[in-house]
């Protein structure tokens, strides 16, 4: 946190220094904003018809909501997972940039695609008592210097003043999930958090956040640890549905 807090003063430091512009194009852009309305209009909200349980987006005519078959032919311990925008194109990048590039400012932006999952009618007006960021596993932590997930949940917090906090830890180190398949994702992710010690979420309801959601599998694991340890509902967020 010391590094990250000394990079946050060097970031203050150079927007006094240089004009804003748009992390993408190059082009201006207005203070404080990391794309210019151009690039920021290439990023696609998700929008209905979607799966109620996952976002999954669906091509088609579908009036009412439905469950994408994804979901309905497993178990899913999430009540709901909200993403805002599909993860494609310029999300994706600012994504990757973000979590493998190091470029850390870059969370402010994926915090505002994240915040616009609230619009959802699945998070609107709920109640939440306490935002848990996915955990890495600590070697995977150390490797890229930070948790995307804890980072976007602090931002969060300051938006919507529910405590953040980190009551799962990562306790069995898993291969990338990128080229795994649902049963496969399942499969590697089983077992591998668990609640940490002195924490409580009994009898609380709890919103998990992360920055992208590919299969659900990764925010259901962590789910089924939160309600097996008394929490009474668990919706999830992500900025991205892959």
């Amino acid at each position: 946190m010391i590094a990250l807090r000394k990079f946050e003063l060097l970031e203050a430091a150079v927007s006094l220094l240089y004009p804003p512009v748009c992390t993408l194009c190059g082009g201006k852009t207005r203070a404080g904003e990391y794309l210019c309305e151009r690039c920021e209009a290439k990023a696609t909200p998700i929008v209905a018809p979607f799966c109620q349980q996952c976002s999954e987006p669906f091509e088609g005519a579908i009036a009412t909501a439905f469950t994408c078959a994804n979901c309905a032919h497993r178990t899913i311990y999430f009540d709901a997972a909200v993403a805002a925008y599909r993860g494609r194109g310029i999300v994706r990048q600012i994504i990757h940039d973000f979590k493998y590039g190091r470029q850390i400012h870059l969370r402010h932006l994926v915090a505002r695609w994240l915040y616009a999952a609230f619009d959802d009618e699945r998070l609107r007006g709920r109640e939440f008592d306490m935002i848990v960021p996915v955990p890495l596993h600590p070697a995977r932590q150390r490797e890229r210097g930070f948790n995307q997930a804890n980072l976007l949940a602090e931002l969060l917090t300051a938006q919507i003043s529910i405590p953040s906090k980190p009551v799962l830890k990562r306790v069995r180190y898993t291969t990338t999930q990128t080229a795994l398949d649902r049963a496969e994702r399942m499969e590697n992710l089983h077992n591998a958090f668990r609640l940490r010690r002195n924490a409580n979420v009994r009898g609380l309801r709890v919103l998990l956040i992360d920055d992208v959601l590919t299969t659900g599998s990764t925010l259901s694991e962590c789910a089924r640890i939160l309600k097996r340890s008394g929490a009474i509902s668990v919706h999830a967020a992500t900025a991205a549905r892959a």
